[in-house]
């Protein structure tokens, strides 16, 4: 990366002054006071660019809500919340900033941390910052976001963040944002879990996800039920009360766990349904972010003016954040301002609208092709324009209430890979609820499909748990040129490039029984039988006014129809944005990979992660094993050859607004690299080392 030493300074009187005595601003808004806890530089001699030197500021922001109000109605059981002798619920949450040192103008860019960690960092600059807590160089990656000048800005949002294991000795302890919601007291209500185990084993954890859970509201509930089944929509088979006990948590503070007589098993969806208490005001973390924005939108901080711009930025569920804060209007502050201009979803599937803002919500979970079917994650509306749902007959879009008191609505990019098509219903946020017509994007929204990619860049060197080795296509760097366009898009009013996603229309989006017709066959991949189909779900009358469940589990009315993108002759994916590993391909890349039979589902998906077979390396290898595809000697004469082709994709994507330049040399290393290790490789070798560096 582009970075250069600068002379040493050190901030740290002023950090050790500040921690001792925190500053305190006036009360702005719904955030009540600002308390900065540290301030010190980040990256410490590191110049990023025309920018300079960075510095990490990190505090506590106070908020107060008052429930009456009309910007909060929308929050869930905070009329229930403890109040101060003004009426107000108060919380807090801590917050890194990290920013220029020079103090010059930027565009604050929120990122929505994802299970307590920092996401953005990992994803866009190619680093997670060691022990979640940026602060050396090396926390910075490339330092792509800081060279091009956002101020980055993390705080917590939710409480179900689970506890890590304490670390190995002489290392740091990962240092996750502290969120204190506010609680509905004396509230009570059946809960359902949902967990499966991939081999046997007598004590199982029953939070989802690896996150926290609500517990029973009386230990060790002599009438909660355990229940077993093999696929989601099988009878529940209720186990004996007698066979099985609650277990304390692994760690202080950890989700609780069950221990079954004989143990349980793979291939078998196990749920625990009992009454717990006193649920956490979900909503009012999100209440929380929004309150945090227009606070720094406004407000000069720290010796700096406010910023020029703020957008906000999530990957998966902190996408789907974003996505409920639109379908409750909590992007619009109390004084009916917008408090993001712009906002990019990063593989959000089919929006999340339905979750983060319910009694007894928990964030961490949502469904897969096997579990998790019975949680409200996605719901009608799915789409930025407005669409009918023909079972309700509701017509609704997802940003009926984004709009601020101007009218206005913020700028939006959604962009999913191949795997959301799959395993999360993506293709709902651009076509009717039953799947049958196309619904264009509203005029501020840009919808784009990686296609060939899986929900983050693979990173497994090894086959299991799965069938087949993981997709190796690089997404980041269309998301790099497109979080760069979104700023320029709010900024200056330049359009990013046009949507590019499958669509009905032209056929690149087709149903799961058309795309195993087409799929070429002979080359040791065969296509699940369904994808994910997001169910309709009945929690009882008052779910959809209010947010409280009275039907738990809930009932079940017909599915929502989900389709995939259509695979080429190679079994690639068509439509949506062609990444350079498509253009150029050196194998076929799908959105989905099977669970090996060993570890139970073998007819379920991977929740995350798509399948890559290379090409065969000549004819004679390719007539051998009876694969249908044109081996690489055939496509590409020469090394050179491939080069070209290589480096001709990435100047198409270039040109397209889909590709930096400052990128186009690290895509041809990637993917020539890659076309190297497969000419090095043994065919007999059926292992998955080569796919990445050593």
């Amino acid at each position: 990366m582009s970075l250069h030493p600068v002379p040493s300074f050190s901030l740290r009187r002023m950090s050790i002054a500040l921690a001792a005595f925190a500053v305190v601003t006036a009360a702005h808004g719904a955030v009540e006071r600002i308390e900065v806890l540290e301030r010190t530089p980040f990256a410490p001699g590191v110049a990023f660019g025309d920018y300079g030197a960075y510095e990490k500021i990190r505090g506590i922001a106070y908020y107060a809500l008052d429930p009456k109000a009309a910007a909060n109605a929308s929050i869930v059981d905070l009329k229930r919340a403890p109040r101060d002798r003004l009426g107000r619920v108060l919380f807090s949450s801590e917050f890194v900033l990290l920013r220029p040192a020079g103090a010059q103008p930027t565009t604050l860019l929120y990122d929505v941390n994802n299970r307590g960690n920092i996401a953005i960092l990992g994803q866009v600059n190619g680093r997670s910052p060691a022990h979640n807590d940026p602060t050396a160089a090396a926390d910075a990656g490339d330092g792509f976001l800081m060279r091009h000048g956002f101020s980055l800005l993390f705080s917590a949002w939710t409480w179900d963040v689970a506890p890590s294991a304490p670390p190995a000795a002489g290392m740091p302890a990962p240092r996750p944002l502290v969120f204190a919601p506010p609680v509905a007291k004396g509230v009570k209500g059946r809960v359902q879990n949902e967990f499966t185990v991939n081999t046997p084993t007598d004590m199982a954890t029953y939070a989802g996800m690896r996150g926290l859970t609500y517990e029973p509201a009386v230990a060790n509930d002599p009438h909660a039920q355990l229940t077993a089944r093999a696929r989601p929509d099988d009878q529940r088979r209720p186990i004996a009360r007698s066979a099985w006990r609650f277990v304390e948590p692994e760690l202080k503070g950890g989700p609780g766990r069950v221990q079954l007589e004989g143990g349980f098993q793979p291939d078998t969806i196990y749920e625990l349904t009992y009454v717990a208490k006193d649920p956490y005001v979900t909503g009012a973390g999100l209440a929380g972010i929004r309150d945090l924005l227009s606070w720094f939108r406004d407000h000069p901080f720290e010796n700096a003016a406010a910023p020029r711009n703020v957008l906000m930025f999530g990957i998966s569920q902190s996408g789907r954040v974003i996505a409920r804060m639109l379908h409750d209007g909590l992007n619009v502050d109390e004084g009916g301002k917008l408090v993001f201009s712009g906002a990019y979803l990063q593989v959000p599937g089919a929006g999340g609208s339905a979750g983060f803002n319910s009694r007894f919500a928990q964030p961490t979970r949502h469904p897969s092709m096997m579990e998790e079917h019975d949680y409200p994650a996605d719901a009608f509306p799915f789409t930025s324009a407005p669409a009918r749902d023909p079972v309700s007959g509701l017509t609704a879009s997802t940003l009926d209430k984004a709009r601020d008191k101007q009218g206005r609505l913020p700028k939006l990019i959604y962009a999913n890979t191949s795997t959301e098509f799959w395993n999360r219903g993506a293709s709902l946020i651009a076509t009717t609820p039953d799947g049958e017509r196309d619904v264009a994007p509203a005029d501020n929204v840009r919808i784009y499909g990686f296609m060939g990619a899986q929900h983050y860049v693979g990173r497994s060197a090894k086959r299991a748990p799965f069938t087949a080795c993981v997709s190796t296509s690089d997404h980041y760097l269309p998301m790099r040129a497109l979080i760069v366009a979104l700023d320029e898009w709010t900024v200056n009013g330049k359009p990013p490039p046009a949507s590019a996603y499958p669509q009905l229309a032209d056929g690149t989006l087709t149903t799961v029984a058309d795309y195993r017709a087409i799929f070429p066959k002979g080359f040791g991949l065969t296509p699940p039988a369904q994808n994910l189909r997001e169910p309709r779900l009945y929690f009882g009358r008052r779910f959809a006014t209010q947010g409280i469940a009275d039907s738990v589990p809930p009932g079940h009315g017909d599915d929502y129809e989900t389709r995939v993108p259509a695979p080429d002759a190679d079994g690639n994916d068509k439509g949506g944005v062609r990444l350079v590993e498509l253009q150029a391909p050196l194998g076929t890349h799908t959105g989905w990979n099977l669970r090996a039979s060993d570890t139970g589902f073998a007819w379920a998906t991977s929740r995350f992660d798509g399948s890559f077979v290379p090409f065969a390396r000549t004819e004679a290898e390719r007539v051998a094993a009876g694969d249908p595809r044109p081996s690489l000697e055939q496509r590409y004469a020469t090394r050179d050859a491939y080069v070209a082709a290589v480096r001709a994709a990435a100047g198409r994507q270039v040109a397209a607004g889909l590709l930096l330049a400052e990128d186009v040399e690290r895509t041809l290393k990637q993917n020539v690299g890659l076309y190297d290790r497969i000419l090095a490789r043994d065919s007999a070798d059926q292992s998955c080392g080569y796919l990445y560096a050593q």
